[in-house]
């Protein structure tokens, strides 16, 4: 299984047609960007916690609408898939025998929009049993890609590891439909495409160093955290492809990437 990282941008991808992302997740299937997984695992900006931590859902996942202010429509979509108990546990196995001694467990929580939005349209049978992961916005790159480096093994067992977020997260600095994307975005976007794809992870890993108007894509990291976990989780020296690319209210880069591990 390869790895990936999702910018799933804006709620309103759930049912606005005239963003460009919306088309290639629904086309997830037929463009076989995976084998079907077994289950789901989500690292999703939305669940931000103090140490990490899996939701342990036995039946199925409640549809969380964690966002204000939208269209009512968008409050009744539903995405009941079952939970993956085992996986989480498993999630937290693996963890544990890493360097985080201290994983939480969530036996209430379902999903947020960072993981069904997407998923929605990836697997609108909602049948692919489906656990998250919490990020920890406190810490640093290199904390999460080591996150990701631990579940390294879940890849062998059939499970789909998806970060969820967005290339670039300033929600004080979005424009309207059609806008002109600035010059701090489009630096932001390109200097991540540019590291990925020439294997500079540790120069990910320290974007907030490396990386030109890092503040102002993300003032703060909760939705940048979830591609971190995704490549720590590919394991070493894996390739990363940029499977999808377009921008949407002017600073909103739903910029996706692939992460396939090494052969040798």
């Amino acid at each position: 299984m390869d790895t990936f990282y999702i910018s799933h941008g804006s709620p309103t991808l759930s049912i606005d047609e005239a963003i460009p992302a919306r088309h290639f997740l629904k086309a997830w299937q037929e463009k076989g960007h995976c084998q079907r997984p077994k289950a789901i695992l989500v690292i999703s900006g939305h669940w931000d916690t103090a140490v990490p931590s899996v939701n342990v859902i036995t039946g199925l996942n409640e549809t969380i609408h964690d966002f204000y202010g939208f269209p009512k429509d968008m409050y009744k979509l539903k995405y009941p898939a079952p939970g993956a108990p085992e996986l989480a546990k498993r999630v937290k196995e693996l963890l544990m025998e890493s360097e985080f001694k201290h994983v939480d467990e969530d036996r209430k929580r379902g999903l947020d929009h960072g993981a069904w939005v997407p998923l929605m349209l990836m697997y609108p049978e909602a049948d692919i049993p489906v656990c998250q992961l919490s990020v920890q916005s406190d810490r640093d790159g290199t904390y999460h890609y080591k996150l990701g480096k631990a579940l390294v093994p879940l890849k062998e067992e059939g499970v789909l590891i998806m970060g969820s977020g967005s290339a670039t997260h300033n929600l004080r600095n979005i424009g309207g439909r059609g806008s002109s994307v600035p010059s701090w975005a489009m630096n932001f976007d390109t200097w991540l495409k540019d590291a990925l794809l020439e294997g500079r992870y540790e120069d990910v890993n320290h974007w907030d160093e490396k990386a030109p108007s890092a503040k102002m894509a993300h003032p703060w990291p909760d939705h940048f955290y979830p591609l971190h976990v995704a490549m720590g989780a590919a394991g070493e020296n894996a390739k990363a492809k940029n499977v999808h690319h377009s921008w949407d209210m002017g600073t909103l880069s739903y910029a996706s990437y692939q992460f396939t591990t090494a052969t040798s």
